[in-house]
């Protein structure tokens, strides 16, 4: 199985601008070493931590460029902002394992 760094490396990046641009996180949104939060949802946006592991997929990635295209690196929520309904994305993080 062949592993695209370049993806991966494309994905940290726009995880690192979106973190950065968010500015710093409140001590009562604290986020366990090797997971990040994202925001998801069409209209009201649910909170979601996942495994940085779920970066290197290749459907969540096309989510994250998705998300930049809609956001850019602005996202409203201060964190990474998914545009799908939580149910398309609980089910593609399950299918990875991040629940």
């Amino acid at each position: 199985m062949a592993i695209r760094m370049p993806r991966i490396i494309q994905a940290r990046q726009i995880l690192k601008r979106s973190l950065s641009n968010g500015g710093s996180i409140p001590a009562s949104m604290d986020i366990p070493k090797g997971y990040f939060a994202i925001y998801v949802g069409e209209q009201e946006k649910k909170r979601f931590v996942v495994p940085v592991s779920i970066l290197s997929e290749p459907r969540f990635q096309q989510l994250l460029h998705q998300s930049e295209q809609e956001f850019g690196y602005n996202h409203p929520m201060g964190g990474i902002t998914i545009p799908c309904s939580e149910d398309v994305f609980t089910d593609l993080a399950s299918r990875f394992g991040a629940f």
